[in-house]
């Protein structure tokens, strides 16, 4: 591997650039992936043309044994030439690859050089634990990430679960599944609802209207509208009525935040009231 370049070491880096790139993979972001291969991992090109061709389900052309020019050339005609989500099936691949080969440092070194050069081009995009995953503006990472530990933290799997769901239809390839992060969003935040208040048969509507003091006045309202929004847009949906992107991604960046409160509401509880298991946050 080559040495930490000079803006590693001290800190140095660019802007997040605004995101503008999810479903496509331009010229631009495809030469960089290979670069990074070639010029930082030090990869041989024998190796980025098999695993190229592993995602492509194409044999290597035998007809090129020398890898400067010839297979080197033939990578970047399979990069080039493949549609934009085998792009990133590559790029998981990659990770898949140096993982199993017991090459961590190279895996964790190809995740950060790729997260970087995706912030820094404005790609929706960031590689976590070796999948794609959505990337969406700070607030949107931030609350979906500490929803994750909170939940991991108080033991609530099933709500963890959801959360993660809703990431993965975000970041379904070639097409999001808009519906269903809406319906895991909300899932995860009833289900979370429901540990809050020991109301285990409850839907989240119920427990907004029997538990009005579980967020904040007024912000029940609010989730109660938003609880409304979610069951016309995902969970009795009509025909014209799909979420957008957007709206997808602030339903998931709540669901994710009130996740979190409610996850460290039951654990302060918890820690107050370990002599009386009967005791509930709300």
């Amino acid at each position: 591997m080559t040495p930490e370049q000079f803006s590693r070491r001290h800190g140095f880096s660019a802007a997040p650039a605004e995101i503008r790139i999810r479903n496509d993979a331009p010229p631009y972001v495809r030469g960089a992936l290979l670069m990074i291969l070639e010029g930082e991992l030090q990869l041989r090109p024998n190796t980025i043309r098999d695993w190229l061709c592993t995602v492509l389900r194409e044999l290597p052309d035998q007809n090129n044994w020398s890898e400067y020019p010839n297979i080197w050339q033939e990578c970047q005609s399979l990069m080039y030439g493949a549609p934009w989500y085998r792009v990133y099936d590559f790029v998981e691949l990659v990770y898949d690859r140096l993982s199993t080969s017991q090459d961590s440092a190279r895996a964790e070194q190809w995740a950060n050089a790729v997260n970087e050069y995706f912030v820094e081009t404005g790609v929706g995009w960031r590689l976590v634990e070796g999948q794609l995953e959505s990337r969406g503006q700070e607030a949107f990472e931030t609350a979906v990430d500490s929803a994750r530990q909170a939940l991991d933290e108080a033991a609530l799997t099933t709500a963890k679960q959801e959360i993660h769901e809703a990431l993965r239809d975000l970041s379904r390839r070639p097409e999001p599944d808009l519906t269903g992060a809406v319906q895991h969003a909300m899932a995860g935040l009833e289900c979370t609802a429901r540990q809050a208040t020991n109301d285990a048969r409850a839907t989240l509507g119920e427990i907004l209207r029997r538990h009005p003091d579980i967020v904040p006045r007024p912000l029940d309202e609010s989730l109660s509208r938003m609880w409304g929004y979610a069951s016309e847009m995902a969970r009795h949906i009509r025909e014209g009525r799909t979420p957008g992107r957007s709206e997808t991604e602030l339903v998931v960046t709540v669901a994710a935040a009130v996740c979190t409160y409610l996850a460290q509401a039951i654990a302060d509880a918890e820690a107050s009231s370990s002599s009386n298991e009967d005791d509930v946050p709300f």
